[in-house]
């Protein structure tokens, strides 16, 4: 087991010197930008020290009044609702792009030639190309980068890297991952949103929850080499806002792949928003020559595993195993062991973790995904789309 946190203990030694302050400038108020938010509030006083202080400059969005709400609830200094005016803010050192997926690219790039440091929501793009001219950006001007796959800081998945780097599961034969959800069945009555047209999203269940699966894919066994998929959309119709007729679904709603990794492992991919009873049913498991790991997020304190010739005889099978022990990545920093952390705790380390690469001058990668994670993610998104439309294999081509 690793016992190295890169934090520190949760009895709260006394700073020895005040933390620095970065300047945060937020795109996006909704969904991910109050987790984000969250995270950085909680970050001062329980990652601590600190590596840095997140000092919430701005945030911004494109309806005023929503968004002047939120800078007052959240308790950012001011708002934008143009992040052209934002990234004009001196302050401003880190940008967290939480929009939509095609509010990434332009505002990004943009960061990036203002000397921005850049924490972008996932998917990176919406087309491989997209963010290759996003790769290329942060590149060229040396800023820190990283993608917000923050399931990368969920204690288990931290500890499944551990074991699988450390050749506790020898050589790996499979990863096969599934991400459900059923919140666009009918029965629900969503009507047209940005994540249902290919335009605004790039692509449906695949960019939403795919990307995550995909990365966490590439995470713990490498890199994929080919792969072979189908798409399905169920419902190609849904009712525009304010009762002004129907829109068109031009996005997947589910999509299954076998893949092959570089490393010789094989494995399988699935998502659907269309899975009943599926509330965010995110589930993987690798085998290996010497083991086997399965994790579902809805259950995301424990890991269960399987050891071969371990005793009692491999008859009895897996055993769960609850990952909260104090010499666990990142749970030093919170409470005593079996006391269960939660969803929001990973945007904490995964904020942590980007802080202290700035103010440190350390690496992100590879415990983070950096824009280069992304940009090789979206590769795989794309080989999915075209092996659902020709029928056929695809290999990557990064």
């Amino acid at each position: 087991m690793s016992t190295n946190t890169g934090f520190t203990t949760m009895a709260g030694p006394q700073a020895g010197k005040a933390a620095p302050e970065v300047g945060v400038g937020m795109l996006g108020y909704a969904f991910m930008g109050k987790a984000h938010t969250n995270a950085y509030k909680k970050i001062p006083y329980m990652m601590y020290p600190p590596p840095a202080i997140p000092k919430l400059i701005a945030i911004c969005g494109r309806n005023e009044t929503a968004v002047a709400e939120a800078a007052r609830r959240y308790g950012y200094e001011g708002y934008y609702t143009d992040w052209r005016k934002m990234l004009e803010n001196d302050r401003i050192t880190l940008f967290d792009n939480g929009g939509p997926n095609d509010a990434h690219a332009e505002p990004c790039i943009a960061a990036a030639k203002a000397g921005k440091h850049i924490l972008c929501e996932k998917p990176l793009a919406r087309t491989a190309a997209e963010a290759k001219s996003m790769l290329d950006a942060v590149t060229k001007a040396g800023v820190k980068h990283q993608v917000a796959f923050n399931y990368r800081f969920v204690p288990a998945i931290r500890q499944a890297y551990d074991l699988i780097h450390a050749g506790k599961l020898g050589r790996i034969y499979h990863f096969r991952a599934v991400y459900l959800q059923e919140w666009i069945m009918p029965h629900y009555g969503t009507p047209m949103i940005w994540r249902l047209e290919k335009r605004t999203a790039g692509s449906g269940a695949l960019g939403d929850l795919g990307a995550h699966i995909i990365d966490l894919g590439r995470f713990l066994v490498g890199d994929m080499k080919s792969v072979s998929a189908m798409t399905r959309t169920f419902i190609t119709e849904r009712p525009l806002a304010e009762g002004k007729g129907m829109g068109k679904v031009d996005v997947d709603d589910a999509f299954v792949a076998a893949v092959e990794f570089q490393n010789g492992a094989i494995g399988t991919l699935e998502a659907s928003r269309f899975a009943a009873g599926r509330k965010n049913y995110q589930v993987m498991e690798i085998n290996g020559e010497k083991g086997s790991i399965r994790f579902n997020l809805e259950r995301m304190n424990e890991m269960e595993v399987f050891w071969v010739g371990e005793e009692p005889k491999e008859s009895q099978g897996f055993h769960d195993v609850l990952v909260s022990e104090g010499y666990h990545p990142f749970w030093s920093n919170w409470w005593p062991h079996g006391h269960i952390i939660g969803w929001e705790h990973s945007f904490v380390h995964e904020l942590t973790h980007l802080l202290d690469c700035i103010v440190n001058k350390k690496d992100v990668a590879p415990l983070a995904a950096t824009f280069e994670d992304g940009y090789r993610n979206a590769v795989v998104c794309d080989a999915i789309l075209e092996s659902a439309a020709t029928r056929r294999q695809v290999d990557m081509k990064y």
